[in-house]
């Protein structure tokens, strides 16, 4: 059965972010700090042994924001227009024991409380709110009815700056931007054959509900704000796996945003479910050839409800069926599982052993992907375990052999 696929997931994603399918969530863990102030540089490339690969694929702004203070018992609201998420960073936390500081989107259904000692620790930034407004308040504790003490102490908070999602206007022009570069980028994630042939999760809850089920684990990442890739619950620990291009340090990963459940609530769009988002925590190990990260996430338990996938430790075959759950471009969940340049019209294993960073550490395949999609689990159809760690594109796109990285990992997984 055919389907419309990036497109409509597309769709899913802007309407998801302003309507009622957005995210009832509790508090979390706030983002530390690993943007400049001014325009963040942007890893696009990298060069192992002569090998381009793209990086983590850009999704949003830092915006500079000035007059920010907000003084206890007030409140504050950033807009942003057209974008998908709004994010916050504090240059001044002056606040009393008890006080907390509440960053929630235009609706309050998704809201975050920190205490000054959480921001601080954390380099003061906080989860993004999902829309294009972010409305921040002071709750102070204690008695202070007409505020006069607050203000005789300049009590308050100071947003410096913002990391917001892109407008349609500017995710066009960065679409347009990278189908100029796509020359002098070979080795970018590319969309195999006449169509993007990927499909919304949801598409797949009644005609294949194990690959359905096996895209629940997958998460969206969204790295200091601005960048994205993908990445996947692997076994029964607080484990999770993405590429070394990605990220490489445990700052880099409490920089990291692990979003999980965000998905298209139906086939054709709409609205998306609620996400459920934790930061992540520890680099437990990274490897550039290989081009894997493990880490773990905060606050285990509420990612733990998706589940995780299993890994097939063992060499792939010449045209193996696969699927790949991915985030290609940020966009909610999708599949790849059709393949119209095979003759069975179903992705496979092009060449089960094919060169990455080294000889024979990748299996390729024509299956589509994208910017964003780099940390995907790539899924035998046979034992419905992972195989492969995508990370190339090009057509064929490859992944790291899964029994490769599992030869370094066994004792931390």
């Amino acid at each position: 059965m055919r389907r419309k696929s990036l497109l409509v997931a597309g769709v899913c994603a802007l309407l998801g972010v302003t309507g009622a399918g957005v995210a009832m969530a509790s508090s979390g863990s706030p983002q530390p700090q690993r943007a400049p102030a001014t325009a963040p540089q942007l890893r696009l490339f990298h060069d192992v042994s002569g090998l381009e690969e793209p990086g983590a694929t850009q999704t949003g702004v830092l915006e500079s924001v000035t007059g920010g203070s907000i003084e206890r018992a007030a409140s504050r609201t950033f807009t942003y227009a057209g974008a998908d998420y709004v994010k916050v960073h504090f240059s001044r936390l002056a606040l009393s024991d008890g006080d907390k500081v509440v960053v929630s989107d235009a609706s309050g259904a998704e809201q975050y409380e920190y205490t000054a000692e959480e921001l601080s620790g954390s380099d003061n930034w906080t989860m993004s709110v999902s829309g294009d407004r972010a409305v921040v308040r002071v709750r102070k504790a204690g008695k202070d009815v007409f505020g006069i003490r607050s203000r005789l102490a300049s009590m308050g908070v100071t947003v410096d700056k913002v990391a917001r999602g892109q407008t349609a206007t500017e995710r066009a022009k960065a679409d347009a931007d990278r189908k100029a570069a796509l020359a002098a980028a070979p080795h970018e994630e590319s969309i195999c054959g006449r169509a993007n042939e990927t499909e919304n999760a949801a598409c797949y809850k009644s005609s294949d509900p194990v690959a359905y089920a096996n895209s629940k684990p997958v998460a969206r990442l969204l790295i200091n704000g601005v960048e994205l890739c993908t990445a996947w619950r692997v076994g029964t620990q607080n484990r999770m796996l993405t590429n070394h291009h990605c990220f490489t340090t445990s700052r880099e990963a409490r920089s990291t945003e692990v979003w999980f459940n965000y998905e298209c609530a139906q086939c054709n769009g709409g609205n998306t479910l609620r996400p459920v988002k934790v930061m992540g925590d520890q680099v437990l190990a990274t490897d550039d050839i290989l081009d894997y990260t493990l880490f773990s996430v905060k606050n285990f338990a509420q990612i733990q409800q998706f589940g995780y996938l299993q890994i097939d430790d063992r060499a792939p075959v010449r045209g193996e069926e696969l699927y790949i759950p991915q985030h290609p471009r940020g966009a909610p969940t999708v599949i790849t599982s059709q393949d119209s340049t095979e003759r069975s019209g179903n992705c496979a294993v092009s060449d089960p052993s094919y060169d990455g960073y080294a000889a024979n550490t990748d299996m390729s395949y024509y299956c589509d992907t994208d910017g964003g999609s780099s940390g995907s689990p790539v899924i035998s159809r046979r034992t419905n375990k992972v195989i492969a760690l995508h990370h190339f594109g090009g057509c064929p796109n490859s992944g790291v052999r899964i029994d490769r990285i599992a030869a370094q990992l066994r004792n931390l997984m």
